[in-house]
């Protein structure tokens, strides 16, 4: 049995950067209380840029880093919940942008757990012997879904892409997924979606933004961590103390920093990029191990713990080793 292992990894982000002294300018807040609530400084917000445009840039970059032409993907997996359209889907628009003539292309929907969600589908296909190489990419535009004057919500979010190419190898890759939701009621965190006004049921319009319930979010989020990190390394011979770099969503630093003192593992064995970056749902952790690449952190050998959790309410954790 083939292991799936990361071979390419590739970002793409807005141009346009919003500083804290910027959101100041649009919604009452401060610097100061966004870095001590948040630990964001600055954030990626598209203006021209689609969701679809931000995934086929990483995609393209992950590919390049690969050495691996776009005809020889043959599963294309677009983890998003903020698509340019219903239908397509981001992934066959990507598909199409490449040119990837000879691969399947799918969205995963599991807000900010999708891209955990993708890599575990992507290691099934690769672990059975039916694909060779697949492309999984965390997309986002999530700033469209954005009420501008709820800071609770404007000052956290942010616009990008991340991807990665997974190959079919002898050397060990995924290790284990873990995988959990808890569907839950009410407004925890939600965006709506189309009203349904066919001719036989007119619904009152709802605006289509994000509502957070922030409190309930952060202890779910920082219970639900460790029991995942700890859920995934059953079985796998590992233990915490064998994981070099822990690759959590970047949703809170708060969040991040809480997280570590429930596993006692010291916060300097987790990567942040939250500050520049800001919380690009699904698409956090692609983003993070580019950065990491970039900055020559990500080293072949090393074994990392990515986390995800989110809307749904869902989680997910992947060991992976480079």
């Amino acid at each position: 049995m083939k292991n799936a292992k990361i071979i390419g990894v590739g970002k793409a982000l807005p141009e346009l950067v919003v500083s804290n002294k910027m959101m100041e300018e649009i919604v009452d807040t401060n610097d100061k209380w966004i870095r001590e609530m948040t630990g964001i400084e600055n954030r990626h917000v598209v203006t021209t840029e689609t969701t679809t445009s931000l995934a086929t840039d990483a995609a393209r970059e992950a590919l390049l880093d690969a050495g691996l032409p776009a005809e020889e993907v043959d599963m294309i997996l677009v983890a998003t919940m903020t698509p340019d359209d219903f239908m397509p889907s981001t992934a066959c628009k990507v598909q199409h942008a490449l040119g990837a003539v000879n691969a399947s292309a799918l969205d995963v929907s599991a807000a900010c757990s999708g891209f955990v969600y993708a890599m575990s589908v992507a290691d099934q296909f690769i672990k059975t012997g039916k694909m060779q190489n697949i492309l999984v990419i965390g997309a986002e535009v999530i700033t469209k879904t954005i009420d501008w004057e709820d800071r609770t919500t404007c000052v956290i979010f942010a616009d990008g892409a991340g991807a990665v190419v997974l190959t079919a190898s002898d050397e060990e890759g995924i290790v284990a997924t873990d995988l959990g939701a808890k569907g839950e009621p009410g407004d925890i965190l939600r965006t709506p979606a189309l009203n349904n006004n066919n001719h036989f049921a007119q619904t009152e319009a709802e605006r289509s933004v994000m509502t957070m319930d922030g409190q309930t979010v952060f202890r779910f989020s920082t219970k639900i961590f460790g029991q995942s990190v700890r859920k995934v390394l059953e079985g796998t011979g590992y233990g915490i103390e064998d994981i070099d770099i822990f690759v959590p969503h970047q949703a809170n630093v708060r969040i991040i920093d809480y997280a570590a003192s429930r596993l006692k593992v010291d916060v300097d064995r987790f990567y942040v990029n939250l500050n520049k970056r800001g919380n690009t749902s699904a698409a956090t952790i692609p983003i993070a191990l580019a950065d990491m690449n970039e900055e020559g952190l990500l080293k072949k050998g090393m074994l990392i713990c990515c986390t995800g959790f989110g809307g749904g309410l869902t989680w997910g954790s992947a060991l992976i080793r480079i």
